[in-house]
């Protein structure tokens, strides 16, 4: 007879990701001023990229800033996802 395997437990949020952070006033004029959590930061930011037509259509893993994003990226014109990323999260507190 084989035995059973015990039921899969279910993934809880991370509590960290959850908690509202506030953005820098450079990061504030693409995502808001007020502070949300950020996973839901990350969402705002992808929606403004692809809104404005800024990945890389080439590499679609570059990011080409343009004047607002570039004040957040520290003056990069254009950055790969993963520094992005952590380029954010300085304009997080």
């Amino acid at each position: 007879m084989a035995a059973k395997k015990p039921a899969a437990k279910k993934r809880k949020p991370n509590a960290s990701f959850m908690k509202p952070v506030t953005p820098s006033s450079a990061l504030a004029e693409i995502v808001g001023a007020k502070p949300i959590p950020r996973t839901e930061v990350t969402s705002k930011l992808w929606a403004y990229i692809k809104k404005h037509g800024l990945q890389d259509s080439k590499d679609r893993k570059k990011i080409n800033a343009d004047d607002r994003l570039q004040a957040v990226f520290g003056g990069k014109k254009s950055v790969n996802m993963f520094e992005m990323t952590k380029l954010v999260s300085k304009h997080l507190s």
